[in-house]
């Protein structure tokens, strides 16, 4: 259940001709008073003698009552309480019993034989009320009612429980505000499937996802088309900054721009700052053209190290202090915009959706300390400076391993959260990794599809000797993992990273020694991208030679320990 508080008006007849009337888009069925500060007020919806102005100048009259000067310019107090749409449908005495538990928490009327303002709560859907009154009580004093939007949610999670309804995570402020319904309207007229705040919002986290300095931020919002503000001190300071939509306009004919801590705020200046350390300052990333002639700068190249920071920043978040963690959690979300926006076209819808559902994970009240992030940060900046990558070849497979390895940063991330009692952003965090998980069946059907037939083309004997391998080195998870459809993939690769010089038992148990396979959906799966990257194997196995070549270079190679115990093991199988 969600109260929503709005911003004072100052118009009583023109709020109520809005709730009383058919709505802007015919929504409004049948609106009817179902509750009011005195029982008795005029209903305009049922009673037909009855009008807005007899049920105005009713709620407005302890405001007149008081001499023109002393009377508030905005006297209108108004709120929305919206059930959750899982929850059975509220009778009308219900929702009037809401609505005085509401005007009470607030303190526009207490109660108990204390002054209170005058209200009415109009009802014209099944889902919802709005609750009307004039902030002037009958004694003339203005109402109790700081922060009666905080009051007024937390008097909607006692109903939740009392009702048995949907309970809703508390929040803690750090949200990023959310649109008006003026907003949704007009993104609704001009045909948007979202709003220009959400827009601006997303587009602001792309331009600000590894930049490292305020030129090269700028830079990318300009090329994204966005009109820019700067607010600049007499000093020459950069102050600050607002966007705007190019064909975002008022009724004037004018751009509407939205400074950047209106979208969310860790997205004002002072906070973007905060971001570009002196290390990272004194260390830019690479022209595109010098990263690539290195080959630093592929996309398949920065896929494979974001799997990598992605790992290291799993344990900080562990086992770090909280601002640290918080600066790692923060730098994933960066992470997330930068690999949506170089992504191919197969994996771009849900990685969106998995960058937007972690926004709001990204934030809390534990203050990131900055600086010890860069590694994830630097991540980012190699993913948008090697540009987009390809849906196949290396860039597919180190996409997936990438997603692979970023399923498992979230989710710690996720419960990170959940003990220290953040519930939205646990619950974001938690439909992030859903939206990663859909993206990584995507990225990985067509390189796990090639391993899968190399390892069914395994001789009787190679097989064997894997299945050994895997035995001795995870004797608990080996009959899981044999049982798994990936298992054949997993095969080619502990053949493909024996050819390579490595012990396999070895790089299993270091692979297993780095946990988190609990929430896998496939061990086989993480085993195979864990193994290819701790073995520098390429991640596309079409690259990798066919098995002839690698049994003629495995022969010609010393045999290790680990590959002497396995041979014996398969000669006592024979």
């Amino acid at each position: 259940m969600i109260p929503s508080v709005n911003s004072s008006g100052s118009r009583t007849i023109g709020l109520l001709a809005y709730l009383y009337g058919p709505g802007k888009h015919e929504e409004h069925t049948d609106p009817h008073l179902v509750a009011s500060f005195d029982g008795m007020s005029p209903d305009p919806g049922r009673d037909p003698n009855a009008t807005l102005k007899d049920l105005q100048q009713l709620l407005d009259q302890p405001v007149m009552a008081l001499a023109e000067h002393a009377r508030p310019a905005k006297h209108v107090w108004h709120t929305s309480v919206r059930a959750d749409p899982r929850d059975r449908i509220l009778s009308d005495e219900e929702w009037a019993d809401i609505a005085r538990r509401i005007v009470a928490a607030t303190g526009i009327d207490p109660g108990d034989g204390q002054p209170g303002c005058r209200w009415a709560a109009v009802r014209h859907a099944d889902d919802h009320i709005h609750i009307v009154a004039t902030l002037v009580r009958e004694d003339g004093h203005r109402p109790d009612d700081y922060r009666s939007g905080a009051r007024a949610q937390a008097e909607a999670r006692l109903i939740e429980k009392e009702l048995g309804f949907h309970e809703v995570a508390p929040g803690d402020g750090t949200a990023a505000q959310r649109p008006t319904s003026a907003e949704r309207h007009k993104a609704e007229r001009q045909g948007r499937e979202r709003t220009a705040r959400e827009e601006l919002r997303e587009t602001v986290r792309r331009a600000v996802a590894g930049a490292t300095s305020e030129e090269e931020f700028f830079d990318r919002l300009a090329g994204a088309g966005l009109l820019i503000r700067k607010r600049v001190a007499p000093s020459g300071d950069l102050l600050g900054y607002k966007v705007a939509l190019p064909d975002d306009r008022n009724k004037d004919g004018e751009p509407v721009f939205y400074p950047g801590a209106r979208l969310a705020p860790d997205l004002s200046l002072p906070r973007i700052r905060e971001r570009w350390s002196s290390d990272a300052q004194q260390n830019p990333a690479p022209r595109q053209e010098d990263a690539l002639r290195t080959g630093l700068g592929t996309p398949a190249a920065a896929r494979r190290r974001t799997a990598s920071a992605a790992w290291q920043a799993m344990l900080v978040i562990e086992h770090g202090d909280g601002a640290v963690a918080a600066a790692h959690i923060a730098a994933a979300g960066e992470v997330l915009d930068a690999l949506a926006k170089t992504s191919a076209a197969h994996t771009r819808r849900e990685l969106r959706h998995a960058a937007t559902a972690f926004e709001r994970a990204s934030r809390s009240h534990v203050r990131a300390v900055r600086g010890h992030d860069r590694a994830l940060r630097q991540a980012a900046r190699d993913l948008v400076h090697g540009g987009p990558a390809l849906g196949r070849g290396e860039d597919g497979a180190s996409t997936a391993m990438a997603i692979d390895m970023l399923i498992f940063l979230i989710t710690a991330a996720a419960h990170w959260h959940a003990k220290k009692g953040h519930a939205q952003q646990a619950a974001a965090a938690a439909r992030a990794a859903e939206h990663l998980r859909s993206a990584y069946q995507e990225a990985a059907a067509q390189p796990l599809g090639v391993l899968y037939q190399r390892g069914r083309r395994l001789n009787r004997p190679m097989l064997q000797r894997q299945t050994v391998v895997l035995r001795e080195a995870l004797p608990g998870l080996a009959e899981q993992i044999l049982a798994e459809p990936g298992w054949y993939a997993l095969a080619a690769t502990i053949a493909d990273a024996e050819a390579a010089g490595n012990d396999p038992v070895a790089l299993l148990s270091e692979a297993v020694g780095r946990r988190e396979l609990d929430t896998a959906d496939s061990v086989s799966d993480v085993l195979v991208w864990r193994l290819r990257r701790l073995a520098d194997l390429p991640a596309d196995a079409s690259r990798v030679p066919d098995q002839g070549k690698v049994k003629r270079r495995a022969a010609s190679r010393p045999v290790s320990p680990g590959r002497h115990r396995g041979q014996e093991a398969v000669s006592n199988i024979r």
